[in-house]
């Protein structure tokens, strides 16, 4: 029997139940992270992706066929070495990057990046319109958060009007914060309000970890409670604070946002896991919002590992478990934790017996990456409340039918060929999901880490 058109070699084609590939892209050589899918006025699909200091653009009108356009250039590297675009988005005719100039994870071998003039750095957000040529997007604003060599902006979301929801640095707080940004004037951006944990407020203060916003985001750090991804519905923005769990604040007037409920969650998240309350994203037409932790990509691990570098060895304690929660906000001052999601079922032939060794010899920080986000402003994703749409890292693509809100059931998975592409990363080269978006037309656009992106569907589906 032939082996998969995507499959790398007869003994690695992965392993697939209950979808099929239809297509693959290497990217041009690289990966993309957040994916947002653009549908114009002609019904063209377009799907843009941050790629270090570029923006991703491939039209998947075809999604059979997808077609790499370029990389948009966003950020000069002469002039700006170090700084990047982690996440994008795209709403109304406006492609949004966010920008960081330094901080983030601390991996063996990669040194920080920190004490670049500040000259020399890009935090904050560019602001483009891909309205009238959706290949060639046009510049319309930079906003600069004010604070260089550090996150800049992360994890965000926009879906279209006047506000952009930001997890964002300011000088003056420890760890990234709440920031809405108002572009009733997209060539000239500006903050509408801004909300933080009470404890990152530190303006004359010693910080838990020196309050230095240049500081590599280590273990100790990730768990203290910081900002990872708002998302906002109707006038509720739901908060993924990393080590607080997830926040609700009411937004009706962005100026002032203000508390009304909190749900803690940081006994189920990984010691070494990446943010410990991920996502909180709010199912269309139901109220219910499902909250990852974040795992860990297990390149980044070498067994026995130097306890300076990352802090405690990793085979010498146990990693509480990272998952998908079912989260009741039918009373959205008392958001209630109703279900878990299933463990990831283990392919049959499958090398180990689960997902939390996979060759390392030592018990990592096994977990989900993201979901699928439905945006009530984007019609041409996918806006089904009955489903979840998750990269599970080495898990790979999970689906999930959540229709009993009390019994989330697994639909099939998608675990791609191991990667076989050069990695500077020191652990096993491992098939690592890292994020999709899925198109109102059932096609899953699922991007991997080193390894380029897999279009798949769900078997009998039109």
């Amino acid at each position: 029997m032939a082996i998969p058109f995507y499959a790398k070699s007869e003994d690695n084609q992965g392993y697939i139940k209950n979808m099929e590939v239809i297509a693959y892209d290497d990217l041009d050589g690289g990966s993309i992270f957040q994916p947002q899918l653009w549908r114009t006025d002609d019904g063209k699909y377009y799907l843009y992706g941050t790629m270090g200091q570029a923006i991703g653009i491939l039209d998947v009108t075809d999604a059979a066929n997808p077609r790499f356009i370029k990389r948009f250039q966003t950020i000069d590297p002469d002039l700006y070495p170090r700084s990047s675009n982690p996440k994008c988005q795209v709403a109304d005719g406006l492609l949004i990057t966010g920008m960081c100039s330094g901080g983030g994870p601390y991996v063996p071998g990669m040194p920080p990046k920190t004490d670049l003039p500040a000259e020399q750095c890009k935090q904050g957000a560019h602001i483009y319109s891909n309205k009238d040529d959706p290949e060639n997007p046009a510049f319309l604003a930079y906003w600069d958060c004010g604070v260089p060599n550090s996150n800049g902006v992360h994890r965000f979301m926009y879906n279209g009007g006047r506000y952009v929801h930001l997890s964002c640095e300011q000088r003056g707080f420890e760890g990234l914060i709440y920031v809405i940004l108002d572009i009733e004037d997209p060539r000239n951006p500006k903050v509408a309000g801004r909300w933080w944990a009470p404890h990152q407020f530190a303006d004359g203060f010693i910080g838990r970890h020196g309050f230095n916003p240049n500081a590599p985001h280590i273990p100790e750090f990730m768990h203290t409670g910081w900002l990872h991804y708002p998302m906002v519905k109707d006038n509720l923005a739901f908060l993924a604070h990393d080590g607080d769990g997830m926040w609700v604040l009411h937004i009706e007037d962005p100026t002032r946002p203000y508390v009304i409920g909190q749900l803690p969650l940081g006994p189920f998240a990984s010691w070494y896991g990446g943010a410990s309350t991920h996502t909180c994203l709010p199912l269309p037409g139901r109220d219910l919002v499902v909250v990852t932790n974040e795992g860990e990509r297990y390149m980044w691990f070498v067994p026995n590992n130097d306890p300076e570098k990352q802090g405690k060895k990793i085979g010498t304690m146990a990693q509480a478990l990272n998952n998908l929660h079912m989260v009741d906000v039918s009373d959205p001052t008392n958001p209630v934790l109703i279900a878990e999601f299933p463990y990831p079922e283990v392919p049959e032939g499958f090398p180990y017996k689960n997902f939390q060794q996979l060759g390392l010899g030592v018990n990592g920080p096994f977990g989900p990456h993201n979901v699928h986000e439905p945006m009530s402003n984007k019609p041409w994703l996918d806006q089904r409340g009955d489903r979840v749409y998750c990269c599970y890292f080495h898990a790979g693509l999970r689906v999930y039918d959540v229709s009993d809100e009390f019994v989330p059931k697994e639909l099939g998975f998608f675990i791609p060929p191991n990667q076989t592409r050069p990695s500077p990363m020191p652990g096993p080269k491992l098939a690592t999901t890292e994020d999709l978006c899925v198109d109102d037309r059932g096609n899953m656009f699922v991007m991997t880490s080193n390894d380029g992106m897999y279009v798949v569907r769900m078997l009998g589906e039109e």
